[in-house]
Order: C-alpha cells, then structure tokens, then sequence
C-alpha cells in the first residue's frame, strides 16, 4: 500500500452553508468506502491557506488514489492535488542503498 497526501480546495459554489459540511463528508465517504473498499483512511484536516483539507489515506495503486480524487471532485465540485508520499523510515532505508556520491 502506498501512502498519499490529497489537498482538497472546495468550491464555494459547492455548498450553501457551513454546516452541509458533515453532510458532504458522509457522502463523500460513503461513496469511497463502497467505490474503493481498498483504501484506507488514515486521517484529515481542515487548513487555512489555499487548500481547505488536507487528507491522508493509503490505497493499493495510484488508480485507487485517482477513484478518491475523482469522488472528491464530483461531490464537493472541488479542486484535488494528490502527492504520493513515503513515510521518513522507510525514506532513510531507501536512501542507504544509493551508491555514494561521486
């Protein structure tokens, strides 16, 4: 399973008030659960800046991650970045076993 990063910037024509929110949230997941079953959701959260959540999820293959992008998108007429992403352990094992610099 690989680990990836979703930014998620929500249009503003995409809900009519504030407190939709959840009821976006249980759709959105709702459909991920039953469209992606492999998927799994590690956790999220709101931001300030240019994107409104950031996501953290693992999926078997980036067409998996592409599904949740493409659900997200239709559902909150939303705008995704999705970053592939590996955990720093597993960064620094990758790491040792590049030749040294020349």
């Amino acid at each position: 399973m690989t680990t990836f990063i979703m930014l998620t910037q929500l249009s503003h024509q995409s809900l009519e008030s504030p407190n939709k929110l959840e009821e976006l949230e249980r759709q959105v997941m709702d459909r991920i659960r039953s469209d992606c079953p492999d998927v799994e959701w590690q956790s999220s959260f709101a931001v300030l800046g240019p994107y409104d959540y950031i996501d953290v999820f693992r999926a078997p293959d980036v067409e998996a991650a592409t599904k949740v992008a493409t659900i997200v998108r239709t559902f909150g007429h939303a705008q995704t970045e999705i970053w592939a992403a590996t955990e720093w352990p597993r960064f620094k094992e990758l790491i040792r076993e590049l030749p040294e610099a020349a």
